[in-house]
């Protein structure tokens, strides 16, 4: 309700701004969990398989490979980059009391955009990665690996798709973050 003058009441603003801020700390903490399960997920992903090469006489000559994420760049980049999420996040939300003053809260979405740019920039790494690990490319004579690591593809696929997830949570911070900055700037040149 607004006064004589037009102006919102103290009261009226009050609602809107607990609102956005329960949202802002429930995406914060959904994004904390989906980008450390990314990481997680991700930097614990190995397999080794043990196959036969070749048989000499009656004796079997067996070789072991494996597929593990630090053997491809794209993959250290997109743990990195979840891990540094992950932190950013749980740093952000245990000194949420200090970041009251309006200065310090355009610094933190100002992060968020970075982290979100990181988060983003290194799922889309590790997506092109496992794009070629499942499909290969016929061009450069690239064999597919899924078909022999399979489990191994299926546990970089999961952390693919909360690191994705991830994302959507922070821009949906990012997008939240802007309309409070705003209505507190709206609601503070009104009074």
């Amino acid at each position: 309700m607004a006064d004589e003058n037009g102006k919102q009441t103290e009261m009226e603003s009050r609602p809107w701004h607990q609102t956005v801020t329960l949202l802002l700390v429930s995406l914060r903490l959904a994004a904390l969990v989906a980008t450390s399960t990314a990481a997680g997920l991700m930097a614990f992903n190995k397999e080794t398989k043990t196959v036969t090469v070749a048989v000499v006489g009656t004796n079997p000559i067996l070789q072991s490979f494996t597929a593990a994420f630090q053997q491809t760049p794209a993959f250290v980049y997109f743990v990195l980059a979840n891990a540094i999420a992950s932190l950013y996040n749980l740093l952000v939300m245990l000194l949420r009391p200090c970041l009251k003053n309006r200065g310090r809260q355009v610094l933190v979405h100002l992060l968020d955009m970075v982290v979100f740019a990181l988060v983003v920039t290194g799922a889309a790494a590790a997506a092109s990665m496992a794009e070629l690990g499942k499909n290969g490319n016929k061009y450069a004579r690239w064999n597919p690996i899924c078909d022999r690591f399979e489990a191994f593809c299926i546990r970089g696929g999961v952390a693919l798709v909360a690191a994705f997830i991830g994302a959507v949570l922070l821009l949906l911070m990012n997008a939240l973050s802007v309309v409070g900055l705003t209505c507190k700037n709206v609601t503070s040149n009104n009074n």
